[in-house]
């Protein structure tokens, strides 16, 4: 009895080893599926960033025209200004004196005048006498209208509304003719001046795409998007030739202030697509600099073809050329399949695709 169970134990366990066996061979024979989808066709927008020098409209230096001790500051860092406010004062008493000499020898200088007048009315003297005591008297009145220019120059004024920049010198320093003072910035309006690429300056040349260039986005170093939108209203003539680029620049408004002069950001560029053909990135591949994708033909064979992009976006492209809206492209296992291989596919919604890259085409 106990024989015979231990000869029904080893059929059985036989059995089972064959079954099993059986199951490893059909399952490592098993062809493998791959995941192919269709490219999405969808209106979507493209954003180009460009790096930007943020840059008031009017950014002065103010000079000393005269020198002397400062005597006064009207003004602080910082502050906003209007056109014709007086900033600092140069110590005045000098030029004082020379405008009340030269009114004194505007003075004399008509006595003269009208004494040699009077004298030649009644042929005293010669008429070349009252030429010679007009022109001294012209003289005068000349060189004291220069002595209250260079009073007036001891009062340094705003030449336009603009912010202060760090004063250069301080109350009681003695100031040279030409001495930076400060700095003037008129902020109401900005300048953003950022390069474009030869190839990118020519699309933006198109009559369909300069409006794009009316329609400017600016994102801060905080990242946040600027309020207001910009444009174009400047191109240089030449290109670099090292570089390759031309630059632009683009005026924004600034009604609140918050851009200054010297500031950094980005300029968004945004360019919408009709009916674009959207694929993920990870279905290309690389030779040589070109992209290419794996199409599924009819009789289920693997097939590579070369894609142009138009646009590159977050883990999509925008494929310019190369494929229809029918076409069935690989997903994944690029590297596991052969040109003209036969594979097993199982088909995936395009929709479902981009989703799953939490992207979502506009």
């Amino acid at each position: 009895m106990y024989q015979k169970m231990l000869s029904f134990t080893g059929i059985a366990i036989s059995v089972c080893l064959l079954a099993s066996c059986n199951a490893t061979e059909k399952e490592h024979h098993e062809d493998p599926t791959f995941p192919v989808t269709t490219p999405l066709v969808a209106d979507t927008v493209v954003h180009k960033t460009y790096v930007g020098q943020i840059r008031s409209i009017n950014h002065i230096e103010l000079r000393a025209q005269e020198k002397g001790y400062l005597q006064s500051i009207y003004v602080d860092e910082g502050q906003r200004v209007r056109k014709g406010q007086v900033l600092f004062k140069i110590m005045p008493n000098l030029y004082e004196a020379e405008v009340q000499k030269a009114q004194a020898e505007v003075e004399f200088a008509d006595i003269e005048y009208q004494n040699t007048k009077a004298l030649t009315d009644n042929k005293v003297v010669a008429p070349n006498e009252l030429a010679m005591a007009k022109a001294k008297y012209n003289k005068a009145k000349a060189d004291l209208d220069l002595m209250k220019t260079h009073l007036d120059l001891t009062l340094i004024k705003a030449p336009f509304d603009g912010i202060l920049n760090k004063f250069q010198v301080r109350l009681g320093s003695f100031i040279e003719e030409g001495e930076l003072m400060t700095e003037l910035s008129d902020n109401s309006k900005m300048w953003v001046y950022f390069n474009v690429p030869e190839s990118e300056y020519l699309s933006y040349m198109k009559k369909e795409m300069k409006g794009n260039l009316n329609k400017l986005g600016l994102k801060m170093a905080n990242g946040e998007m600027f309020d207001y939108q910009g444009a174009v209203e400047t191109i240089e003539a030449d290109f670099d030739f090292e570089t390759g680029n031309i630059p632009f620049r683009a005026t924004f408004p600034n009604p609140e202030g918050l851009l200054r002069h010297g500031q950094t950001g980005s300029i968004v560029i945004s360019t919408p697509i009709k009916g674009a053909l959207l694929i993920p990135q990870k279905a290309t591949f690389e030779i040589l600099s070109k992209k290419y994708v794996f199409v599924i033909e009819k009789d289920g064979t693997v097939k590579s073809r070369e894609i142009e992009v138009e646009a590159e976006l977050p883990h999509i492209y925008a494929v310019k050329s190369g494929l229809a809206a029918t076409d069935q492209i690989l997903l994944e296992g690029i590297r596991l399949v052969k040109e003209n291989q036969r594979v097993k596919v199982k088909s995936l919604s395009s929709r479902q695709v981009m989703n799953d890259l939490n992207l979502y085409a506009e």
